[in-house]
């Protein structure tokens, strides 16, 4: 599969999602993942991130950070939540760092996500497009 076959799934993958069809998201999901080594997966990582910067930009509109300017910031409302849930600590903490353009961190939560359990990586992809496909229903209802 090349690169505008991949990028044109996760977009796929991330349609359905927005509209709420968590099957076909997970089936072209899995698609991706399977036709993927981990550097192409890392990228769609990155791809569902940027998309969630932008849908990040269209909810916070005026008052979203601008790059060099300002930052996103991940503020726990239910301390340990996130501990309790290593999935969604990779999403929430993959997609904040995109967002201030600190790849070195992204690049260090995808090797762990990469080297932890199957499942967990699986589950830790899945999240950050679930997060993303959340933020742009936000944005839809605005």
């Amino acid at each position: 599969m090349d690169q505008k076959q991949i990028g044109d799934l996760v977009f796929e993958a991330l349609a359905h999602a927005v509209a709420d069809n968590a099957d076909e998201a997970a089936t072209t999901l899995m698609t991706i993942g399977q036709a993927s080594d981990n550097n192409v997966m890392y990228g769609v990582c990155c791809a569902i991130a940027s998309a969630g910067t932008h849908a990040l930009g269209l909810v916070y509109g005026d008052q979203a950070p601008t790059p060099g300017t300002g930052m996103y910031v991940l503020q726990e409302l239910k301390p340990g939540a996130m501990e309790a849930d290593p999935p969604k600590a990779f999403a929430v903490r993959f997609l904040t760092a995109y967002a201030n353009d600190d790849k070195a961190t992204c690049m260090a939560l995808f090797e762990a996500a990469l080297h932890a359990s199957d499942e967990q990586y699986v589950s830790s992809v899945g999240a950050l497009l679930a997060d993303v496909a959340g933020i742009y229903r936000l944005a839809l209802k605005r």
